[in-house]
């Protein structure tokens, strides 16, 4: 083979791998574990924004953890973007996620903050929002049902396969109940209180806010979600009506984190960047997403849950968000409710 026509070969072989880097460095892979509709918006705005691809999955976020701890020797994630913070906090103890500090953090509300300083800079708040539930008005009015306001109602007998909620292995927000009521009632108490209410549990579902919508539709009467999936279904016109149990609930702070050896981790520090801003959470309501967003200067939704009207409970978010904390709770649900499931 001539010297020429080497030449030739690694030329081009060179300019190959550059055009392949080019569109590499214009890559973002995102893991997103909020509703559907805020997800798309949000690719939608930052593709405008950026000359990056956003390339985005939908996973909840026990789903959305399973995924980025089994990839872990080969990230395929750059980002995952939004649900419940115990599992962020787990995936940062353990190392999955990136240390970044932000140049947005002193924007946000303590709450955003706490959740960077706890977890050394590996995750951060991006929104609250309080636990609960909501009902369709229209089926409790039909069967004659009594509203339910506190925890202990939805243990009445008329109750029986009205009651949707998600399965704690998979959804953050099932976690987030599951870890409320044993700080509410204490652990022993909390798992007999979920044998009496898996009675009147219909479904456990695989998405947090799968229930609610469910109930929306008519096909249950009550979902136990987060209080702003509820008002959603409200603002879109069904029938459903928002509760905060009067014993008190925990809340989430959903939030971001990087991906530990991320294969587009300066475009993943842009999108970081980028949604912490004001303006990009100001838009979350245009997706009807009602949660209170962490930046201080974001324009909060007025349909938004009002934390202090709220009971809410001191909810310990270092203890909850504990690898072995999570295993033995998640286990025990496994051994004492999920088999039993209806």
């Amino acid at each position: 083979m001539s010297m020429k026509r080497i030449s030739l070969m690694l030329l081009a072989t060179a300019a190959a791998f550059s055009v392949s880097s080019a569109k590499a460095a214009g890559d973002l892979n995102v893991i997103c574990s909020a509703d559907v509709v805020i997800c798309e918006q949000l690719q939608g705005d930052f593709e405008a924004a950026h000359d990056i691809k956003v390339n985005m999955v939908r996973l909840s976020s026990g789903e959305s953890y399973a995924k980025i701890r089994a990839e872990s020797r080969n990230p395929k994630t750059d980002i995952w973007w939004g649900g419940t913070g115990d599992p962020h906090l787990q995936a940062a103890s353990e190392g999955l996620t990136e240390e970044y500090k932000s140049a947005k953090i002193d924007e946000l509300h303590d709450w955003a903050k706490m959740q960077a300083e706890s977890s050394g800079y590996r995750t951060v708040g991006i929104y609250a929002g309080a636990l609960g539930w909501g009902y369709n008005t229209d089926i409790f009015k039909e069967k004659g049902l009594a509203e339910p306001l506190c925890w202990a109602d939805l243990l009445k007998p008329e109750l029986k396969g009205e009651i949707q909620v998600a399965n704690p292995n998979s959804s953050g927000t099932a976690y987030t109940a599951l870890a409320s009521l044993v700080q509410i009632m204490g652990e022993d108490k909390a798992f007999a209180y979920l044998k009496d209410l898996n009675s009147n549990v219909s479904q456990y579902t695989k998405s947090g806010s799968a229930p609610v919508k469910a109930a929306a539709r008519g096909e249950t009467g009550l979902g136990i979600v987060f209080m702003h999936d509820a008002i959603s279904q409200a603002a879109s016109g069904f029938p459903v009506k928002p509760i905060a149990p009067c014993e008190g609930t925990g809340y989430e702070i959903g939030s971001m984190s990087i991906v530990k050896g991320a294969r587009n981790m300066d475009n993943a520090k842009v999108w970081y960047d980028w949604a912490l801003t004001p303006e990009v959470q100001s838009r979350m309501k245009d997706a009807k997403s009602f949660q209170l967003p962490s930046n201080k200067a974001a324009a909060v939704p007025p349909e938004a849950p009002k934390f202090e009207d709220i009971k809410l409970i001191d909810y310990d978010f270092a203890t909850y968000g504990n690898p072995d904390t999570r295993k033995g709770l998640l286990e025990r649900w496994d051994r004492e409710i999920g088999a039993i499931a209806n």
